[in-house]
Parts: C-alpha cells; structure tokens; sequence
C-alpha cells in the first residue's frame, strides 16, 4: 500500500521534481529512523505514510493562496491526506493519526509521539540539505527538535563540524 500512496505523490506533484524529490528523501530518512527505533508497526506505517504526504498541501496553498506558507500546508493537507487514503482502504484511526500529523508538522508544540517527531525529524535532516533551514540554526535545531537517537547520529554525522 505504501508503494501506492508514493505513485499517488509522484503524479500529485507532476513536474514539480524538487517537491518529489524532496519528499523522497524525508520518506527515506523517516523510514530508516523509524525501523531503527524499533516503533510499533503501526506506528511505523503512520510514520512513513504522514512522511510521504508530509507536504501535500503545499500544491493547494500555492494555488489558492498564492503561498507554501506552513499555515496554508498545514490547513490543506489533511483533506487531501483523507481523499488518497481513504480510497486505499486505510483504518479510520490511521487516516486520522496521518491527517493529524500532516496538518501539524510545523506546529512543533503538537507533537505528542515518535511518529510525528520523527517525521519532524527527517524533515529538518533534508531541510538542512536543502538550504530551507540555514547551517546557523543548527546548535538550535539539535538541541530542541532532535530527540531520538538514530537521527541525532545521522544528523551529527551528517552536518556536525
């Protein structure tokens, strides 16, 4: 089922390769924190699946509002979260987790379990790549948003001086 939601993600964003890829990344980061972690399965398939539409709703934003900004994402997403899965045949309780996790991956406050926190996680680890996130905050975004082990190595490994 995840294979799906990715071909719905790929064609959702069409030509848009920097948001494909992006959102790649993050799944994959996500996925290998979250297996490292040893979540519970279904924690580990909220995970990946709020990770691979992490940024649904930024197609939505830029079209209604003329903005990616983080309020017009979070408020977009849940419903496009619901319409692919919903179709899929995912449980109420994980379409309402994935819904819930998407529609707040910015609001940082919110985060209330690992799955969430490693989707947050995963995203700061390619932001940081990405240039959406300067080097200059890094001391800052370790010490408050990274709390689980395995991507605090990977994060260490991957930009620490």
């Amino acid at each position: 089922m995840i294979e799906k939601v990715v071909e719905f993600m790929i064609s959702y964003f069409e030509k848009d390769r920097k948001m494909i890829n992006h959102t790649l990344k993050v799944y994959g980061f996500a996925r290998t924190i979250g297996k490292l972690e040893k979540l519970p399965e279904e924690n580990q398939l909220t995970l990946e699946l709020a990770s691979i539409l992490h940024d649904i709703g930024i197609k939505v934003s830029r079209e209604k509002y003329n903005s990616s900004d983080a309020k017009y994402q979070e408020k977009e997403g849940p419903a496009i979260v619901r319409s692919i899965l919903e179709p899929l045949g995912f449980n109420e309780d994980i379409i309402e987790r994935v819904s819930f996790i998407v529609g707040s991956h910015h609001s940082y406050d919110k985060i209330d379990d690992a799955d969430f926190r490693i989707v947050v996680e995963a995203d700061f680890l390619v932001n940081l790549d990405e240039g959406f996130v300067p080097m200059s905050e890094f001391d800052f975004v370790r010490e408050n948003y990274f709390k689980t082990e395995s991507s605090a190595k990977m994060l260490d490994s991957m930009y620490k001086e």
